[in-house]
């Protein structure tokens, strides 16, 4: 069969197809919402085949371009948007979630019934088209309730992401706590900043200037009540890990609103309140221990660490476990280098004088410790801390790992390790609240000439926080700044302020309040001026110029 000449073939670059998808790729490219209907209307005129990515890719393109369009041009965007939907379906096309999210999206720009419309779209997806929705599906209609005010609509949208197993993420949130505050929802304020706080540790500046404006609110001042249970306030906080407690409002009357910043020592530029370091719930820690013990019996002989569980619970005063193969292996790997048992005992010695008196446990394999028998001087230092309970010899083929870390799980203390935990079986665990967990109890250390240093679990958490009396603490996300200047928003009540707070102030004001342009002015100078240099907290920040008392 004779081939066919090559001027005669036909190239499949030239086909109607391919020559539509690479214009309406260049006015994607480009935003040409206009050039892009143009092309579409010219195929369908002349019976270009249309497949979903030509579908979608003009709808995304109206979908993006109705942010910037002028007014008057946007109804005719939105009908055609539609057009081009509807077109869709017509031809058989199975739309996407992507396409329901720019069609969401397209829909949110209509003034009347836009919210309505796009939830529609968005509760219809999955029996209609097969496909599940994302967060991004969800958020043309949440964020067109909660701009227009209706919370009941906005709610509803939530209950319907949570029912298909999707979170809000914080710009969600604060669209929730927006529209919560403006009409007076207290309840509503109250549970969606404690969701806030589930969620980021640190908030944007938009976030917190949403929660400025709630505390600063006559309907803020008119929540909570007097005479709660200070114990049983107390006891949630701690059952949660610290932080906060979960009970609702607590006081009564005008907020002092105010941004300033977190000394070294925890303590509150504002109000003096010193926050706390914080842990994982009580939930979490039973979960976390229960998963470590069974992980651990799945791939130990089942004995061996049963019978340590055992040994742990009779105990069960430790206040610190050391992981003794990280310590007595560090920096050792040069020519002479071996175990360091010297290291050991002076992680020993030090959590001891730290503890006032109390000996840590030392988790180490038990070929280590038969070696050391053997050398007279490692032997006397190792029946020494075997003598006060200070050595845990884990037993032939066993691995170390999840003896340290069950003991000081289970035991809620701190863990001497410089291991990052980033192997597989810590992964096996996928717990979401490690990292927490490693913040508040990992102890890393480092020998510089010799000299021991260890670096302590930092002192309070970057999350928000709500205190036993009823104040909150809102950290601000600043990825740039350093922890000593990051600003933070703090909300008490007037009674509560330990600053000299007058409530007969014009205007209602605390005396100590500042704005944030003037904190971040304020916090500038001070890091420059080198103020915390000594690490001592400052806690002038948010005095004005004539605060009384200041001499």
């Amino acid at each position: 069969m004779a081939m066919e000449p090559p001027s005669k073939k036909k190239k499949k670059g030239h086909a109607p197809e391919a020559q539509f998808r690479r214009a309406l790729d260049t006015c994607s490219r480009n935003g040409d919402l206009s050039g892009a209907l143009d092309l579409y209307r010219a195929a369908i005129s002349n019976g270009t085949h249309l497949i979903s990515y030509h579908f979608n890719n003009i709808l995304h393109l109206c979908s993006s371009s109705l942010e910037t369009l002028p007014s008057p041009d946007k109804p005719s965007a939105i009908s055609s948007g539609f057009e081009i939907f509807n077109c869709m379906i017509a031809h058989g096309t199975l739309p996407t979630e992507a396409t329901i999210t720019s069609m969401a999206r397209i829909a949110a720009h209509r003034i009347e019934g836009g919210g309505d419309l796009a939830f529609d779209l968005v509760k219809t997806l999955k029996e209609k088209y097969g496909a599940s929705p994302k967060l991004r599906t969800y958020g043309p209609a949440l964020f067109w309730f909660c701009k227009n005010l209706d919370a009941d609509k906005a709610y509803d949208v939530e209950n319907h992401m949570v029912l298909n197993g999707i979170s809000p993420e914080e710009p969600e949130i604060a669209a929730l706590l927006d529209v919560s505050a403006r009409l007076g929802r207290e309840e509503k304020v109250y549970e969606y900043l404690l969701k806030l706080r589930g969620s980021v540790a640190c908030v944007s500046r938009s976030t917190a200037e949403v929660l400025e404006r709630w505390f600063g609110s006559e309907s803020a001042r008119e929540v909570g009540r007097l005479g709660w249970d200070v114990s049983a306030v107390r006891d949630a906080i701690t059952v949660n890990g610290g932080g906060w407690h979960g009970l609702g409002w607590l006081g009564k009357g005008k907020w002092r609103v105010s941004w300033g910043s977190v000394g070294f020592d925890g303590r509150c530029s504002c109000c003096s309140e010193t926050l706390a370091c914080v842990d994982i719930t009580q939930k979490e820690t039973e979960m976390f221990s229960d998963s470590v013990a069974s992980l651990a019996m799945s791939r130990e002989t089942w004995s061996n660490f049963t019978n340590f569980q055992d040994w742990l619970g009779k105990h069960a005063a430790y206040e610190a476990i050391v992981d003794g193969a990280n310590v007595g292996l560090y920096q050792q790997n040069f020519a002479d280098g071996g175990f360091s048992l010297s290291q050991l005992d002076a992680v020993v010695n030090e959590l001891y004088k730290r503890s006032h008196g109390k000996w840590p446990l030392v988790i180490l394999h038990n070929k280590r410790v038969r070696v050391f028998m053997e050398n007279p001087s490692a032997k006397e230092l190792i029946e020494t801390w075997r003598a006060k309970g200070i050595l845990y010899t884990t037993p032939s083929g066993s691995n170390d790992d999840w003896y340290w870390l069950y003991a000081a799980v289970r035991l809620k203390c701190l863990l001497v390790t410089n291991d990052e935990m980033r192997d597989h079986i810590f992964e096996l665990l996928g717990s979401n609240f490690f990292p927490k967990w490693k913040e508040r109890h990992q102890v890393k250390y480092t020998f510089a000439k010799g000299v021991l240093v260890l670096h302590m679990p930092p002192t309070y958490s970057s999350v928000i926080q709500e205190s036993e009396t009823g104040s909150w603490h809102i950290p601000i996300e600043d990825k740039n700044a350093e922890e000593g200047r990051r600003l933070w928003l703090c909300a008490t009540r007037c009674g509560a302020c330990d600053n000299g707070c007058d409530d007969n102030l014009p205007g209602g004001s605390c005396q100590i309040l500042r704005s944030l342009p003037e904190m971040q002015s304020v916090a500038a100078v001070k890091h420059a001026n080198g103020a915390q240099r000594s690490g001592s907290p400052d806690q002038s920040d948010n005095k004005s110029t004539d605060q009384p008392g200041d001499n």
